[in-house]
């Protein structure tokens, strides 16, 4: 039997990666939340006045009882993002620190409901963040997309909304549809209506479903409203019939394991079915979900999924280039980052995996 590689952080931060899930509100830096608070006069809406301070008080996530608990503590930041200004700046800083890590593509989402508290219109908050997006790419190595979340907790005239301004950027900059929030009451086939819009105006689909709740809400992200992708899914496995139809469909997992041990839908790193599903054939991608609230990066998931988790040095390879092979972009952009990737890996394909 051949001997594993243990890969080491830094060579895994060498890699050239993608980056699938991730939220903009999840993504400020401490020094940034500190001095938008303080720009706006919303110092009191903070936990710390240091960022020491808030590094330490932001560690409570990890005991949040569920992901219902874990989204309040978004609080922090989306106040503090309602504003052109401030929401350019994070989308511009997000991006900038993706591609210090080398991230090489990189899929920003997010509701722009939630950042028209004061009086920006829907198409004024994503002109702010595309133009942060466009600034870092035309700054760094590094290419971005937005996907546009409806909210499970709003009503479905919000959230076809929202597929509208989706539609309306679609040449723009948009290249996708989600539905985020708490799953449990909110199921995915309450939003048919705006994922129905979205698909007949082509736009690439995916739906965070089977995170808290079961395998029902991934095929209702499926059969109901037409997801390309998952996110999370990882109550896939409980649901052997259902596994093997996103096996033989090739149809991708958008994982964030760390999210997923801080909510508690997974016990721990070592009981995260990453493992099963990849050695089941799953295509499976692991991204950050929140920089900020998870305290983690690209790099850092991956390598505690190869530490933690039993992936090996093989299998990361090819969890990492599942990133660029199921990005939501046209296909010849998608194969121009795929190759250019393929060239700059250290790491070999093994004879038994397609590269494309």
């Amino acid at each position: 039997m051949p001997v594993q590689t243990q890969l080491t952080r830094d060579e895994i931060f060498s890699w050239p990666k993608a980056e699938l899930h991730t939220h903009l509100d999840g993504a400020m830096r401490l020094e940034t939340m500190l001095e938008l608070a303080t720009e706006q006069d919303k110092a009191d809406l903070i936990p710390a006045d240091s960022v020491e301070g808030l590094s330490q008080a932001l560690e409570k996530i990890d005991e949040s009882k569920d992901l219902i608990e874990y989204l309040t503590w978004f609080r922090y930041t989306i106040p503090l993002m309602q504003s052109a200004d401030s929401l350019r700046r994070v989308a511009f800083e997000m991006a900038e620190d993706f591609a210090e890590e080398n991230v090489r593509y990189l899929e920003v989402r997010y509701g722009p409901i939630l950042h028209t508290e004061e009086g920006l219109s829907l198409a004024a908050v994503n002109d702010a963040v595309l133009d942060g997006l466009a600034a870092a790419e035309h700054e760094f190595d590094i290419k971005t997309s937005v996907i546009i979340c409806g909210l499970r907790d709003r009503y479905e005239s919000a959230s076809l909304r929202q597929a509208e301004l989706a539609v309306e950027f679609r040449h723009q900059g948009v290249v996708g549809f989600d539905l985020a929030g708490a799953e449990a009451g909110n199921p995915p086939k309450q939003h048919l209506g705006a994922f129905y819009y979205a698909r007949n105006h082509l736009l690439n689909l995916t739906v965070h479903a089977g995170e808290s709740w079961g395998p029902d809400s991934i095929r209702q992200a499926l059969f109901y409203c037409g997801a390309h992708r998952i996110g999370h899914g990882i109550t896939l496995a409980q649901d052997e019939e259902l596994l093997r139809y996103v096996v033989e469909h090739q149809i991708p997992l958008e994982l964030c394991p760390t999210s997923n041990v801080q909510t508690h839908v997974v016990e721990s790193f070592a009981a995260h079915p990453i493992n099963q599903l990849v050695n089941a054939g799953v295509p499976v991608t692991v991204n950050t979900d929140s920089r900020l609230f998870s305290r983690t990066s690209t790099t850092e998931e991956l390598y505690r999924v190869h530490t933690r988790c039993g992936i090996t040095a093989s299998q990361l390879r090819e969890i990492a280039l599942n990133g660029f092979r199921y990005a939501f972009l046209p296909w010849d952009e998608r194969q121009n980052l795929l190759r250019r990737a393929l060239s700059d890996f250290p790491m070999s394909p093994t004879s038994d995996t397609p590269v494309w």
